[in-house]
């Protein structure tokens, strides 16, 4: 019996050291490149029906290794010091972060988008899963799961249904320009109707076993230490998402939730879809717009020689 408490102590206290080692990837790790090639191949194209976009992540567009957008970590003008936070299946370590529906309106969610990438892996995405809940509430106060995994049974259900290149970096202000860390977009197929209130989505990768990572890098603001209010857990235990050992200011998870609003408000939009729909503008076509000049020609014609 003793022997069987000392080597569970044991086990308990090898588990730890992993998750924490994998729990951050700071800003000292930008200091050594890896060589890695531009990423190429297919880029994402973004949301069908943009719902509602808890970002921004790209904070540098068109600057970047071949002419890719930058996720700046503001290393040297604001002190910030964490690139990616650990978001792996195999330490069990997440991010969550919440959304609002309106009041009034039901959503169709059809998938939801997060954004992660492994270190020096590039593209193809070696993203290999994605898991993820939708909560009530806050997961660290009382939130009970919606959508998903229960979480007495762990992650069991992989939900991913693409993953390719944001075609964007994560870099720091000393390694700019570098093609380390391409950020993949990956998509989570949902398929569930919610109605208003406060959500909460929590979400993990898996991810090749050759590369550091999966990391999820953090809403990144140009001049902004403090970009949200999300929780990370690190081997399952919850704790508040921050800028370690650099600012320690509260920190955003950045994800997409695509769909369509089912009542109360019109189409979807990057607040959130409460906007009514886009009336159409009226337009010309080419010979419609011929034939308006050849009258005003007429028109003018006709008023010079009653004037002559």
């Amino acid at each position: 019996m003793r022997v069987f408490k000392v080597l569970s102590i044991v086990l308990l206290f090898a588990v730890v050291p992993v998750a924490a080692a994998d729990s951050v990837e700071s800003a000292a790790a930008a200091a050594t490149s890896m060589g890695t090639a531009p990423a190429g191949g297919t880029v994402w194209a973004g949301p069908r029906a943009l719902l509602y976009d808890n970002g921004p992540l790209v904070t540098s567009p068109g600057t970047g290794a071949g002419g890719a957008d930058e996720s700046v970590l503001q290393s040297t003008s604001l002190g910030m010091n964490i690139l990616g936070f650990g978001i792996q299946l195999s330490s069990s370590n997440s991010l969550a972060d919440d959304f609002t529906i309106p009041s009034g309106e039901t959503w169709q969610i059809d998938n939801i988008t997060g954004f992660g990438y492994q270190t020096g892996a590039g593209s193809p995405s070696t993203i290999s899963g994605m898991y993820l809940r939708i909560y009530d509430g806050p997961p660290n106060a009382g939130g009970s799961v919606v959508w998903g995994d229960s979480v007495a049974g762990g992650w069991v259900t992989d939900v991913m249904s693409s993953t390719v290149w944001s075609n964007a970096y994560r870099v720091s202000e000393t390694n700019l320009g570098n093609a380390d860390r391409a950020i993949m977009a990956n998509t989570a197929t949902i398929g569930t109707a919610l109605t208003e209130g406060t959500y909460w989505v929590e979400f993990l990768f898996d991810g090749s076993a050759s590369f550091s990572g999966p990391w999820g890098p953090p809403i990144t603001i140009t001049g902004q230490t403090t970009t949200g209010d999300g929780l990370r857990t690190i081997g399952g235990v919850w704790e508040p998402l921050v800028d370690t050992d650099g600012t320690n200011t509260p920190q955003g998870v950045p994800f997409i939730v695509d769909g369509t609003v089912l009542g109360g408000g019109g189409g979807g939009g990057g607040g959130g879809g409460t906007g009514a729909a886009a009336e159409p503008i009226p337009t010309l076509s080419n010979s419609g717009i011929v034939i308006l000049v050849l009258a005003f020609i007429g028109i003018a014609a006709v008023l010079i020689r009653r004037r002559m």
